[in-house]
């Protein structure tokens, strides 16, 4: 198995949140695809918070692609230049006035290698506290959410975890967690 060649690359569209690139690339048997699409994005970042006494820090909000109002873990994206876990500390903050505790790395995970470029870092923040004030984006409408362990299970075995790059984290959590 070999990696396929590009020849050339043209960006269609650019903004921040998403930019379309459009690649021609020789496969190793010699073969040209013309068209290859990829969605370029930032560096993702995930956080499964949970407090001393267990209960998982998550936020509700509306997401206008399936028109509806979901329970998610924390989560955005890693500004130029920031590490991952800086972005996931910023981001728990920023959503739910949550900080401190226990960080670790669960996993790293891509929506779709075969047409995005990017990771997603999925961390787990043990025994956070309530640190401060929210400090949410001008377009963010989000509703802070103490759940528990049970609560949170029930939605993965409910299907009510919509969000594939949440579910994962969640279900490998609870794998580990027995």
């Amino acid at each position: 198995m070999e990696k396929w060649k590009t020849l050339s690359s043209e960006y269609l569209f650019r903004r921040p949140w998403l930019t379309v690139r459009k690649d021609r690339l020789q496969l190793p048997d010699g073969r040209v695809h013309d068209e290859y699409y990829v969605l370029e994005y930032p560096t993702w970042v995930n956080v499964i918070a949970i407090t001393r006494d267990g209960r998982f820090v998550m936020v509700r909000q509306y997401r206008h692609g399936l028109d509806d109002i979901f329970t998610e873990l924390v989560a955005g994206v890693a500004e130029e230049g920031e590490e991952p876990l800086q972005a996931g500390r910023r981001e728990l903050m920023e959503e739910t006035g949550y900080g401190n505790g226990w960080w670790e790395l669960l996993t790293v995970i891509c929506g779709n290698p075969g047409s995005t470029n990017n990771l997603t870092y999925c961390f787990i923040a043990r025994d956070v506290e309530p640190v401060g004030e929210r400090h949410l984006d001008a377009t963010e409408d989000i509703e802070v959410c103490l759940l528990s362990r049970d609560e949170v299970y029930g939605m993965l075995l409910e299907d009510r975890v919509k969000q594939a790059l949440m579910a994962a984290p969640l279900w490998k959590y609870f794998a580990l967690e027995r």
